[in-house]
C-alpha cells in the first residue's frame, strides 16, 4: 500500500502476529479458502509475515500497487513458511513481552537465518557404482536432518526405474524419493524426482516431466537433445522451489559421475551437483570389491572442477570390523586428498528396493504358502509384494518359467510398462498357456498391467504399446477389456473399501495406467471414494478365483493381505497381520540410527557451514 507520497508504506502486522503466536503452529490450513497461497505443503502457522517488509530482495520485491506508488510483495517468499522456520520465529515471538521494535525483529529474523538460510544447503550423494547405496544412504541423512529440527528435502534431478507411486497432487515419481520423502517427514512432490524415465523396451523410453507423461523418446535423442536443453531448465526450476522452501537439500545421483561415454551429456550428476552449487559425497559399497580402486578411479576420471567438488568419502556395506582398513583408508586420503568420512556396517533392514535385479525366486525358510509373481520383462511396481513377504509363513516368488508355476499357491500378473510387449512374451515362454491351465484352481489376481492382460483382449489401434498390431487376445480370465486411444495416463492415489461377500475392509493405494478398460459380467472388487462419490474399480470372477485391479500399494493395508491369504489359504489367518507403513517408518530410524553412529556427523555439518 502506498503512503501519502507514493511510497511504499510499512504496514503493521504486529495484531495479526500476536493473533497467530498466541493460537500455536497449525501447520497447513487447509480450510482456508486461499491454500495453497504459496506452494502445496506450506505452513501456514505465520499467515501474516512479522517481520513485514523485510525488504530482503532475496525474498521479495517491491511491485506497482494497483492504487498507484509502489508495495513490498512476498509472494514469492517461501521462507516464512518452512515449518522450521514458522515454528522457531513463533517461539522466539512468543518469549517477547512487548511489542518489538524493528531493530528487535531483524535481529531474531538475522537469528533464524543463521540456523535456517534463505536459500538451501545443498549435499550431493553421488555412487562409485551402481548399487553402492546412494538411496538409502540419502534416506538415512533425510531422517537424521529431520531429527536435528531441520527441513529437508530429497531430490533426484533424473531416475530411470519402473518403480513408481503418485503424490497427494497426482504426479508420478519414483517410488525410491517417495521413502526418501518419508525418510524426511515430508508429503513427496514432483520437484524432488522431477525427470523419471521409463523404459518400453529397445531403445524407447517414456519421459516424466514433473509428474506428468512428456514423451516418448529414444536414447540418443534423449541425450543429444533433451537433457542440455529441455532437462537442464526442467532441474533447475524444480531445484529452486526446493531450495527455497528447504533448509537443507540432499540431491542423489545415478549410476557413477564419472561414465566417461556420456560424462558431457548427461544430467543426473555432476551437471546436477553444479546446478545445487552442491557439496558432494563419494559412496562405495566395499562388497563389490575393490572398494579403494572404486574411489581412486572414480575421482581421477571427473574434471578438476568437479574433483574439488567432493567433500568426504562413505566406506558401505562392512560385514566384518572396520578397523581392518585403517591403513587402506590412510592411503586412500593421502592419495586423493578427500577424507574417509565414516564406515557404514551391513544393516538387516526392511525397505522398498529400487532395484528389480534383486528379485528372488527363492523360498522363504519356513513358508508354506508360495505367491507366484509372473516376472515380466517390463514389470513395474514390484514392491506392491513387500508387504505380503512380511507374512512368516508367505514365500512372494518372481517366476520366469511355466514349470514354476506348478508349486504356487497362487499367482499374482503385477503391473508392466508395456502391457501387450509382456502378453507377447507370456505366449512365447509359455507361461500363457500355463496360467490357463490352472485357471479356478488357485487365485489369480492381475495389477495394472497385469489386469489388462487378464481379460478378453487389449485394443491398440494406435500401436501406442508398440507394434504388435491393433488387437491382441489377453487370457480370458475376466470378463473385460482394455483400449488405448490417447497419450494420457491416469495418476491417482485412492481409497475405498473392498466389496467382497459384503465387506467393506478399508483399502487404499494409487494408479498409474494408460488405456482405460470396460468390464462385463463380473462383480467390481472395490468401490472407490472419489469427487464427493463412489464409483466401482477392478473386477473379480463369480467363482472368486480371478480378480483384476489398476490398483498400486493394495497389500500394505492388513485388509486386502488378509482377504487375499484366505482365499489362497480356504481358512482364516490368525493373529494380527503385520502393518507394512509402521514398518517401514521402525526401519528408516534404525537405518539413520546406524548411518548416524558410524559417520562424522559433525564434519558433515562443517561441510554444510551449519
Amino acid at each position: 500500500m502506498p503512503d501519502g507520497n507514493g511510497g511504499p508504506q510499512k504496514i503493521d502486522f504486529d495484531s495479526k502476529v500476536k493473533e497467530e503466536v498466541l493460537r500455536g503452529q497449525i501447520g497447513p490450513n487447509l480450510e482456508c479458502a486461499y491454500y495453497p497461497c504459496h506452494f502445496p505443503g506450506l505452513d501456514c502457522s505465520l499467515c501474516f509475515c512479522p517481520f513485514y517488509p523485510c525488504e530482503d530482495y532475496d525474498l521479495g520485491e517491491f511491485v506497482e500497487s494497483k492504487r498507484g506508488g509502489m508495495v513490498w510483495s512476498c509472494s514469492n517468499c517461501l521462507w516464512i513458511h518452512r515449518g522450521s522456520v514458522a515454528g522457531e520465529a513463533i517461539t522466539l515471538l512468543g518469549e517477547l513481552e512487548k511489542k518489538p521494535s524493528r531493530e528487535k525483529l531483524d535481529s531474531i529474523r538475522s537469528e533464524l537465518e543463521k540456523r535456517h538460510p534463505k536459500r538451501a544447503r545443498s549435499l550431493m550423494v553421488l555412487g562409485a557404482t551402481s548399487g553402492a547405496g546412494k538411496s538409502l544412504t540419502v534416506a538415512a541423512l533425510c531422517r537424521i536432518f529431520s531429527d536435528l529440527g531441520y527441513e529437508v528435502s530429497p531430490f533426484k534431478s533424473q531416475n530411470m526405474s519402473l518403480n513408481s507411486m503418485v503424490t497427494p497432487e497426482g504426479e508420478e515419481i519414483a517410488r525410491i524419493q517417495v521413502l526418501q520423502a518419508m525418510a524426511a517427514r515430508k508429503e513427496p512432490n514432483a520437484r524432488m524426482n522431477p525427470i523419471l524415465v521409463k523404459p518400453k523396451g529397445g531403445m524407447t523410453s517414456q519421459i516424466i516431466v514433473e509428474g506428468r507423461p512428456y514423451r516418448d523418446i529414444e536414447v540418443k535423442e534423449y541425450y543429444t537433445d533433451f537433457t542440455l536443453t529441455e532437462g537442464v531448465e526442467i532441474v533447475r526450476r524444480s531445484f529452486d522451489f526446493l531450495s527455497r522452501s528447504n533448509d537443507i537439500v540432499i540431491g542423489e545421483g545415478a549410476g557413477s559421475p564419472a561414465e566417461i561415454n556420456i560424462y558431457d551429456l548427461e544430467i543426473a550428476n555432476m551437471k546436477t551437483a553444479e546446478i545445487m552449487d552442491a557439496a558432494c559425497i563419494l559412496v562405495v559399497n566395499i562388497e563389490w570389491g575393490g572398494s579403494f580402486a572404486h574411489i581412486l578411479g572414480t575421482l581421477d576420471l571427473l574434471k578438476e572442477e568437479h574433483r574439488r567438488m567432493f567433500k568426504g568419502v562413505i566406506i558401505n556395506n562392512m560385514r566384518g570390523l572396520p578397523d581392518i582398513l585403517k591403513e587402506g583408508i590412510i592411503k586412500i586420503e593421502e592419495l586423493t586428498g578427500v577424507p574417509v568420512l565414516g564406515v557404514v556396517p551391513h544393516i538387516d533392514l526392511y525397505l522398498p528396493d529400487e532395484d528389480s535385479m534383486g528379485l528372488s525366486s527363492m523360498r522363504k525358510e519356513g513358508s508354506n504358502i508360495d505367491i507366484g509373481v509372473i516376472r515380466l520383462p517390463m514389470i513395474s511396481n514390484y514392491t506392491d509384494f513387500d508387504a505380503l513377504g512380511l507374512e512368516k509363513d508367505v514365500s512372494v516368488i518372481f517366476i520366469d518359467k511355466p514349470r514354476e508355476l506348478q508349486r504356487v499357491n497362487a499367482i499374482i500378473i503385477p503391473g508392466s510398462k508395456n502391457s501387450v510387449a509382456d502378453l507377447v512374451w507370456m505366449r512365447e515362454t509359455g507361461i500363457f498357456d500355463a496360467i490357463k491351465e490352472l485357471e479356478g484352481k488357485i487365485p489369480i489376481l492381475g495389477i495394472c498391467g497385469g489386469f489388462q492382460i487378464m481379460g478378453r483382449r487389449i485394443l491398440d489401434p494406435e500401436c501406442l504399446e508398440g507394434q504388435a498390431g491393433p488387437e491382441i487376445e489377453g487370457l480370458c480370465l475376466i470378463d473385460c477389456e482394455t483400449r488405448f486411444d490417447a497419450y494420457d495416463k491416469r495418476t491417482i492415489q485412492v481409497k475405498g473399501q473392498l466389496l467382497v461377500d459384503g465387506s467393506l475392509s478399508a483399502i487404499k493405494g494409487y494408479e498409474i495406467h494408460m488405456g482405460k478398460t470396460e468390464i462385463g459380467d463380473c462383480s467390481p472388487l472395490f468401490q472407490i471414494e472419489e469427487s464427493g462419490g463412489l464409483r466401482s474399480e477392478g473386477a473379480i470372477s463369480k467363482d472368486k478365483m480371478c480378480m483384476g485391479t489398476y490398483m498400486h500399494g493394495l497389500f500394505d493395508l492388513p485388509s486386502f493381505r488378509r482377504f487375499f491369504l484366505e482365499l489362497v489359504t480356504k481358512s482364516e489367518r490368525d493373529g494380527d497381520i503385520e502393518d507394512h507403513d509402521s514398518l517401514v517408518e521402525e526401519n528408516l530410524d534404525k537405518l539413520a540410527e546406524v548411518v548416524r553412529n558410524n559417520i562424522d556427523m559433525d564434519a558433515i555439518l562443517k561441510i554444510l557451514k551449519l
